[in-house]
């Protein structure tokens, strides 16, 4: 299928560019772009195309959530037994999920095809003259979703292939898997790359990678990597950023690309096929028109399937007492006559069923400084790591009183657990959970409640889990078996 896909995109290039000869039928073992290639314009549609696949990467049934978020102990799903037709979602869930899963296949496949387009714009470009600056704007914006693509593979996946070039040959599309610290070290060299090559996001269109989105990126790669002075050095250059006084506003349309953002997908409501549907993907089902009317307002149609990424009981429990971010993050309504939880982050007003103007928050300045928390506290500077945890917990839009949290140990634990409500829904969880080295304690113990009590975790009476279920707490997922089944390597 990866294959499929990076053909499928030269030969829409090549015809693309292909003036006089139309017609004629391209090499199957050679095809080539150079000559779609010519100025500004054409790399400016290129570089657009390599942003489109993040949409189909954070929404609908197989988006990110599911291994980022509905994995973790935040989050699960309501089973349904009368409609077992979205069933992948659950393997993950519950550790039972294999090599065939299209959940872990969207996020591999998509992935690639981000990588194989920002190849198409970094190869050809040194060799087309226009504008200085603007070249090393799209330069460093391939720069940055190529690292970003591969940085989102080797924490799922591990090992990967590292593709560099664009695919010219049927044999170019299979290569070797690169070990995970060869890929990381592609990675950070992509993401030097972007951070040096961007303008800042006063001098960016809205939307687009800056020098900020960079250096975060990078630095997220240096806190997984546990290198800790370099992520502290690279994320104190990320500035010019802002905290907004109410947590609601982060997320609302009306406030896209904020002084908080730093980076988000960009998703627009309307018929252009831009638009995003999160409130449904994780809206609890069965549920009729009346009761999804009664949270937006709107003409709905009843849904019958089952719910995903729902609050767990343990999450909810996990706020404070007064924390202003529950409220803003998670909501109730009425299924079937009975309550249940719904992510409210993504809920906001909109005028037609399934099409909303959410966009997905990926970086925000939240995140920079909680990095920067455990950064100073993992070179045993706890105090310090306190004064910038507290920037975000001690701040007007919790209602929550200073972190006093004494000692390097629970200092840790403080920003762990910071992260988990600051970060809530937004597929950050379970990559905290592995790289911190806390996934199979907390995990074992989330199934260990689940089997204790299903009906807590919105399974129907009579209804019990799968025996096989958090039995094998598998920190990375198998490569996609569709694609082992096309590679001599893997």
């Amino acid at each position: 299928m990866k294959k499929n896909i990076i053909l499928s995109f030269i030969l829409v290039i090549s015809l693309a560019g292909c003036k006089k000869s139309f017609l004629e039928i391209p090499q199957k073992t050679g095809l080539s772009t150079n000559i779609f290639f010519k100025s500004e314009s054409d790399f400016q549609q290129a570089i657009n195309g390599a942003y489109a696949p993040l949409r189909g990467l954070y929404s609908g049934n197989n988006g990110a959530w599911a291994m980022g978020e509905q994995r973790s102990d935040n989050t699960t799903y309501k089973y349904n037994p009368n409609d077992r037709g979205s069933i992948q979602s659950e393997y993950i869930k519950d550790f039972t999920d294999d090599a065939n899963s299209p959940v872990t296949a969207n996020k591999y496949f998509t992935d690639y095809t981000i990588i194989a387009r920002a190849n198409q714009v970094l190869d050809p470009i040194d060799a087309v003259e226009f504008n200085a600056a603007s070249k090393n704007n799209i330069k460093g914006q391939a720069y940055f979703l190529r690292a970003f693509a591969y940085f989102d593979l080797v924490q799922y996946f591990g090992q990967v292939p590292i593709h560099l070039k664009p695919v010219t040959t049927l044999d170019g599309t299979s290569l070797p898997l690169s070990s995970v610290e060869t890929v990381y070290n592609q990675i950070i060299s992509d993401a030097k790359q972007a951070a040096t090559l961007l303008p800042n996001k006063a001098a960016q269109e809205a939307g687009r990678a800056t020098s900020g989105a960079a250096k975060t990126l990078l630095g997220n790669v240096y806190v997984v990597l546990k290198r800790w002075a370099e992520a502290e050095a690279i994320l104190k250059e990320v500035t010019g950023y802002s905290l907004l006084s109410d947590y609601n506003n982060v997320f609302s349309p009306s406030q896209k690309n904020n002084s908080e953002s730093i980076f988000e997908v960009q998703f627009k409501e309307g018929p252009e096929g831009l638009a995003s549907n999160f409130f449904y993907t994780f809206l609890i089902q069965p549920i009729s028109a009346a009761e999804i009317t009664a949270v937006t307002g709107i003409a709905e149609v009843p849904r019958t399937i089952q719910g995903f990424n729902l609050p767990t009981p343990d999450m909810i429990a996990a706020y404070e007492p007064g924390d202003k971010r529950k409220d803003a993050s998670i909501g109730f309504l009425t299924a079937s006559g009975v309550t249940y939880p719904y992510i409210k982050k993504y809920a906001h007003a909109h005028a037609n069923t399934n099409n909303t103007n959410d966009n997905w928050p990926v970086y925000r300045y939240a995140e920079v400084l909680l990095f920067l928390a455990e950064a100073a506290n993992e070179q045993n500077r706890p105090g310090e790591a306190l004064t910038y945890l507290n920037m975000v917990r001690a701040n007007p839009r919790t209602g929550l009183a200073p972190s006093i949290a004494a000692g390097q140990a629970a200092v840790r634990d403080a920003i762990l657990v910071e992260r988990r409500i600051e970060l809530a829904f937004e597929n950050k969880r379970w990559l905290d959970l592995v790289r911190t080295g806390n996934a199979d304690q907390v995990m074992k113990a989330f199934g260990t409640r689940f089997k204790a009590n299903p009906l807590s975790y919105y399974f129907p009476a009579g209804i019990t889990p799968s025996p096989g279920s958090y039995t094998n707490i598998r920190l990375l997922f198998p490569l996609p078996a569709s694609e082992a089944a096309l590679s001599p390597f893997f």
